[in-house]
């Protein structure tokens, strides 16, 4: 894409530049099997905040039929971009495409409001940016650890700030142990693979006992770990909100830093990212110059779960006397299609008792950005998430995504239930450590 305005199409209201496909449109027949598992039309009942109620306003739009006006951008505002629809529609729309393609349209030809473009703004130059985001680890842990945050939580403190800094503040990550990963993590006895491992943002900074403990177990089963220290972020936030320039720009970085390291697969604990870097190719299929590159590194990636399900265990798992919820982050589930695989792993530690969330297929309203955005959708969806993990008395629950994990410790909280929410492979780590429950839940 060039640096110049996009052409506009005669007879439509997108540019020329990628817009929605007519292809994908056509497919959906209007059915309604994505009515059920579709969050925000579960929790409105209203059809133009449905897959195919969006689909019908992308045609509109498409043919000429509607300006994107903000009344009809605030549909595709209030979707998660959480693909529950996709696996459900008989019809095999690709929505993810037409959702990515819609929002990138939106952000070249509407305007936000100036407060709305500023917090977008900050949200993406930092979120996206591991340096920002560990320069506030320090003042997180003071507020954390001096008592400050919970007396403002017990106080009507809050309530005097901003809307939008009482939401960055209950999604609050608890700052555990701060732990490294090694650029080279050499496999336990003889090598099986060797894997790149992508760190991320959000988890390589706030939750770095989760990359810790995937490198560790990815080593235990006989993986040579390569983390690359010149990698950046991946550009999924921006992907799924329709940065799109910006985006390429970090998918291309990305590929740099992993390429020639000759690895025989690129490993993700991020379903968010996982989804992302899976989708290179598509996202760069018009770059001369990364197009093939991208194709490549694509498809090398894969969750860890779907690693470690490929591999038979080596290294013994010790019990876990716990009774674990399991959630499923909707792009480890829905875009990637992994579900089965972080239920094997977790089904192999001696002890632990596996429970089923039900409306497992429903969202727990992160979503990338969206529980900052849209805080009211997404603390209702969390809260039906919630009612639902409480009557299973879990002593723990388990995701994949560090999105998952900010907001179902949040919604859970929110509740008045205390479960602490883990990620899947510290399970794994501590019943391969032989640790402590209590050491784990640090």
């Amino acid at each position: 894409m060039s640096n110049s305005a996009p052409t506009p199409i005669a007879g439509s209201s997108f540019d020329a530049h990628h817009p929605p496909s007519n292809e994908i449109i056509e497919k959906c027949v209007h059915c309604g099997f994505c009515l059920p598992v579709c969050p925000t039309y579960v929790l409105w009942g209203q059809e133009m905040d449905s897959p195919r109620g969006r689909i019908y306003l992308i045609k509109l739009a498409s043919e000429g039929g509607t300006e994107m006006t903000s009344n009809w951008v605030s549909h595709f505002d209030s979707c998660l971009g959480c693909m529950a629809c996709m696996p459900a529609c008989p019809s095999g729309v690709d929505y993810a495409k037409l959702i990515e393609a819609t929002r990138a349209q939106i952000e070249r030809n509407t305007q936000r409001s100036p407060g709305e473009k500023r917090y977008r703004r900050f949200l993406f130059e930092n979120f996206t940016r591991p340096e920002r985001l560990k320069r506030m680890r320090l003042p997180l842990l003071a507020y954390q650890k001096s008592g400050l945050q919970a007396v403002v939580r017990a106080s009507s403190l809050l309530k005097l700030l901003p809307k939008r800094l009482q939401v960055l503040e209950a999604l609050l990550p608890r700052r555990g142990r701060s732990e490294h990963v090694a650029e080279l993590t050499p496999a336990a006895g003889t090598k099986r693979l060797r894997v790149g491992l992508l760190l991320g943002c959000v988890q390589r900074e706030f939750f770095p006992q989760v990359n810790a403990a995937t490198a560790r177990v990815l080593a235990a089963e006989g993986c040579e770990v390569f983390a690359p220290r010149t990698q950046p972020c991946c550009g999924a936030l921006l992907v799924h909100a329709g940065e799109e320039a910006a985006a390429l720009d970090l998918a291309k970085k990305t590929i740099d830093a992993f390429e020639g390291s000759n690895v025989d697969a690129i490993v993700s604990n991020a379903a968010g990212c996982g989804s992302n870097i899976k989708d290179y190719a598509y996202l760069l299929r018009d770059d001369s110059a990364y197009a093939d590159r991208a194709r490549t590194f694509s498809a090398k990636c894969k969750d860890v779960s779907e690693i470690l399900a490929g591999l038979e265990s080596r290294a013994a798992r010790h019990p876990l006397k716990l009774r674990v919820a399991f959630h499923d982050p909707c792009h480890l589930q829905h875009a990637q299609g992994v579900r089965s695989q972080p239920r094997a792993l977790l089904s192999k530690i001696p002890s632990l008792q596996l429970a089923e969330i039900p409306e497992s297929a429903i969202c727990c309203g992160s979503a990338g950005i969206y529980n900052l955005v849209q805080p009211d959708a997404a603390n209702a969806i969390g809260d039906r998430k919630a009612s639902l993990i409480a009557p299973l008395n879990a002593d723990v629950v388990a995701t994949g995504n560090p999105g998952c994990l900010l907001q179902l410790q949040s919604s859970l909280s929110r509740n008045g239930h205390q479960t602490p929410v883990v990620h899947t492979i510290q399970l794994l780590d501590a019943s391969i450590r032989g640790t402590t429950v209590k050491t784990l839940l640090k």
